[in-house]
């Protein structure tokens, strides 16, 4: 998956794999403080200028039914709450908002992020509004 664009990889198209702290921009602008949390992995990106995200907000990137995703739930501060396993399922939005109304339930949880279950890789953010 491509995270400048939230959209999968298309034969062809040249691609950069780069290291990316989903966190700290977030951080930056909220004034939280993850400290350990503040994890850096690898993302693929366009290689060149990319638009950005095109898809309609309501719907979900990677959201292939089968796949299985980690929604990981921050505070305030950045510091891990908790999370769940979630397989993702025929009618993925509903599935996805079901378990972000579960995360979201929490008052403490700021942030979701969504994540791939094999490599740990950081798909997507939902933040509370």
């Amino acid at each position: 998956p491509l995270r400048c664009c939230l959209r999968a990889i298309e034969p062809g198209e040249l691609v950069a794999l780069v290291s990316y702290a989903p966190l700290r921009r977030w951080a930056e602008r909220t004034g939280a403080r993850p400290g350990a949390y503040d994890e850096q992995g690898p993302v693929f990106i366009h290689a060149e200028e990319c638009d950005g995200p095109a898809g309609r907000p309501a719907e979900y990137p990677f959201a292939r039914p089968g796949a299985l995703r980690t929604l990981r739930r921050y505070n305030a501060e950045g510091q891990i709450v908790g999370g769940r396993l979630f397989e993702i399922p025929e009618d993925a939005a509903a599935g996805f908002d079901a378990a972000l109304d579960e995360a979201f339930a929490d008052p403490r949880v700021v942030l979701v992020h969504v994540r791939a279950v094999e490599y740990g890789c950081f798909q997507f953010e939902v933040r509370r509004d």
